[in-house]
């Protein structure tokens, strides 16, 4: 473990408080990998327990998508379950939106952990920008809600796309807001992942909203600094919770238009499992989504993607500071 996240982990572990435990807890929207074991997840969470509210009950199985905080999202949610004595899977890397809901209206996993915007521009077709965080989740829950599916508490934190660049860049071309592109022309390489280029929140939106036309070019999601810092891209599509942004060294550029929207986290789950596993199964997902703080996530996100953390430990790590695990 590098010195850094020992002495990050070492003051989540003797935290007295929620609030600093939330802040010091950890040094820390494409194709599926391998999925994590149900064992291994299950050791990291201390147990699987064979008593409380969910023994007895029927077998969940949860996916996330396919980059690191999606990863962390998974791993909270199985493992404060898997303490409740639940018996739960977690297939990881399932894919983008566009992938992974279509696998839950298949039923191939039964609940994922969602962005409530990206839901409502990627699957619900919905182009209007929402007037609040509120507005989107509530909008987005009578989305899926009509599919036979339902959505739980949302996180306080949200976390959007945005683009970044480089001081060095924002400066020369005297960059703030996107709107500033638009002059560039093609001239501007932007990398995102490859759905990046198809989505309103994407190149459809900037094009529409701000007229920025660049030149596109697919990076995979966990190479988004590297193709930045390495000169591949002149801009490129980033999370506003990633771990990377605590060095400072990204720019962001303002979206006074809305085009990325609110991205509240909510549990996406089938209405038939929650009526199944009790009312302990969607007051335990609550529970773990009412931590999730900007902050408490940027961190969870900097150990996984700086410190090169599992998203299981790092998880594990979270639930016991605060009590779920």
């Amino acid at each position: 473990m590098k010195g850094g996240s020992w002495s990050r982990l070492r003051l989540l572990l003797t935290a007295g408080s929620l609030a600093l435990a939330v802040s010091v807890a950890l040094a820390a929207c494409g194709s599926g990998k391998k999925s994590s074991s149900s064992a291994s997840t299950a050791a990291a969470s201390g147990s699987s327990a064979a008593s409380g509210p969910g023994a007895g009950k029927p077998a969940v199985t949860i996916g996330d998508k396919n980059f690191p905080e999606e990863n962390i999202l998974g791993a909270l949610y199985v493992q404060a379950l898997r303490a409740k004595g639940y018996t739960v899977a977690l297939k990881d890397n399932v894919g983008s939106t566009e992938i992974i809901y279509k696998a839950l209206k298949a039923g191939r996993i039964e609940m994922y952990p969602e962005y409530t915007g990206i839901l409502l521009s990627a699957v619900a077709n919905e182009t209007k920008p929402q007037a609040s965080e509120k507005a989107a989740y509530e909008k987005a829950k009578a989305f899926v809600e009509k599919e036979g599916l339902t959505m739980t508490q949302p996180t306080p934190f949200f976390d959007s796309d945005a683009l970044g660049t480089t001081a060095a860049y924002a400066s020369k071309h005297k960059l703030s807001s996107i709107a500033d592109l638009k002059p560039l022309g093609k001239s501007v390489t932007l990398g995102g992942a490859p759905e990046f280029s198809t989505r309103f929140q994407g190149l459809v939106g900037l094009r529409q909203e701000y007229g920025v036309d660049p030149t596109f070019k697919p990076i995979a999601i966990e190479l988004s600094y590297k193709a930045l810092e390495g000169g591949q891209v002149d801009v490129q599509d980033v999370f506003t919770t990633d771990g990377q942004l605590l060095s400072g060294k990204v720019k962001l550029l303002a979206d006074p238009k809305h085009v990325f929207g609110f991205q509240n986290v909510a549990p996406v789950v089938n209405k038939s499992v929650l009526a199944a596993e009790g009312r302990a199964f969607e007051e335990t997902l609550n529970k773990v989504s009412a931590l999730l703080t900007t902050k408490a996530i940027q961190q969870m996100n900097a150990a996984v993607t700086i410190d090169k953390q599992s998203a299981t430990t790092v998880a594990h790590q979270f639930l016991v500071a605060n009590g779920l695990a």
